[in-house]
């Protein structure tokens, strides 16, 4: 049976790995390409990192494939990237590269503008890839938008949860050691970082909320009939 892929997207570095890093290891897990796309791959405007822009890029992308993923940049900057023809282009054409079988993105209200932006110029290329690119072959079966933490997301109401306690060690771990590359720490997996803190406190929200102990929450774009008996 051919692989089945899955593809995340988002704005910056770390919202996929903030956002969905249990369900990424999960499908990992069971032998799933995954592959994650940031639109911004220009970090020279943001000062955290500054002189250190590529090496975020090499960081990001080696720990990404440390934990079995595939790491991509596009070449915008924060704040300087907005829904347009060309931005549409350079998702779909990832999207027509990639073929998802299952694709996810960053929920579209949000008080970080970089993240609205990334929203809404995802969910037309993932949506009508085909469309922008002329062709009928490209098409996302399943499409689900993710939160990215009460500090940004506004009015996130998920109708579908996935238990990710079996991977949750490995994702506090992806996670933390890029902000310990961002905050130029040292990786110590008993000292949580505040992203990290704040992670915790969502899946285990949602955890509660699905009868597991940690849970991550999408909102799936299609409604699906599914068997309940």
């Amino acid at each position: 049976m051919p692989t089945k892929t899955l593809l995340a997207v988002g704005a910056h570095y770390d919202d996929c790995v903030f956002g969905i890093p249990g369900i990424m290891l999960q499908a990992i897990r069971k032998e799933y390409r995954v592959v994650v796309l940031a639109l911004i791959g220009d970090y020279t405007n943001w000062s955290p990192v500054k002189g250190r822009e590529k090496e975020l890029l090499k960081v990001s992308t080696d720990l990404a494939h440390y934990f079995g993923a595939e790491m991509r940049f596009l070449k915008y900057a924060s704040g300087r990237y907005s829904l347009n023809e060309e931005t549409k282009r350079a998702v779909a054409e990832v999207v027509a590269d990639v073929q998802p079988d299952i694709a996810f993105t960053l929920w579209d209200r949000d008080r970080h503008p970089d993240h609205e932006a990334a929203s809404a110029i995802a969910k037309v290329a993932l949506k009508q890839a085909g469309t922008i690119l002329g062709s009928d072959k490209v098409k996302v079966p399943r499409l689900y938008l993710f939160d990215n933490g009460p500090g940004h997301t506004i009015g996130f109401e998920p109708n579908t949860y996935v238990d990710v306690t079996p991977e949750w060690t490995s994702a506090m771990e992806w996670l933390g050691q890029l902000m310990a590359f961002v905050h130029q720490k040292e990786y110590n997996e008993l000292e949580l970082d505040g992203a990290q803190i704040a992670k915790t406190n969502i899946a285990r929200y949602r955890g509660s909320a699905s009868g597991v102990k940690y849970a991550e929450a999408v909102w799936a774009m299609n409604n699906r009939a599914t068997e309940i008996l």
